[in-house]
């Protein structure tokens, strides 16, 4: 069993006017009623593998553990899709060829317009550039007129 003064942590206030309090009364070295969160320490971690098979090349592993799974597919409302190149593409077949053949069709036709939408767009900026232009020539020959009318009244 531990003694008072072990269990108190010696705590003083000294006020140069009054002296030195003993304070250790307030402050106990062990809580009341125990440490409610004492986390246990962890075992130090086992060695990350024992096998030698991470120091194999890409290829030998891929051979060794299988790891080849090919392109991936799903098949969605009867449609089988694959991935390839960044894309999902569908699958050769009756159904597929037809759907692919109209997928082709759409993208060159999209092609087709939107090559048409840009030169509509250039052909838009220049004439709107043209009638900036007329506008302010408009602009300064009324500028003269107006300036040629009056010199023209102060003459008369």
């Amino acid at each position: 069993m531990k003694s008072l003064t072990q269990l108190f942590v010696p705590l003083t206030c000294s006020d140069p006017g009054i002296g030195s309090i003993d304070l250790s009364f307030v402050r106990p070295k062990m809580p009341l009623f125990g440490n409610t969160f004492s986390p246990k320490k962890t075992p130090p971690r086992k060695s990350a593998s024992l096998s030698n098979l991470h120091n194999l090349d890409r290829s030998t592993r891929e051979v060794e553990l299988g790891l080849d799974y090919g392109t991936p597919s799903m098949n969605l409302a009867g449609q089988s899709l694959k991935f390839e190149n960044g894309h999902w593409v569908t699958e050769t077949g009756i159904s597929g060829s037809v759907d692919q053949r109209e997928a082709q069709r759409l993208r060159k036709r999209n092609q087709q317009l939107e090559e048409e939408n840009n030169l509509l767009q250039v052909k838009v900026d220049i004439l709107l550039d043209m009638f900036s232009e007329t506008t302010a020539e408009f602009q300064i020959m009324k500028k003269e007129l107006d300036e040629l009318k009056s010199v023209n009244r102060r003459r008369k």
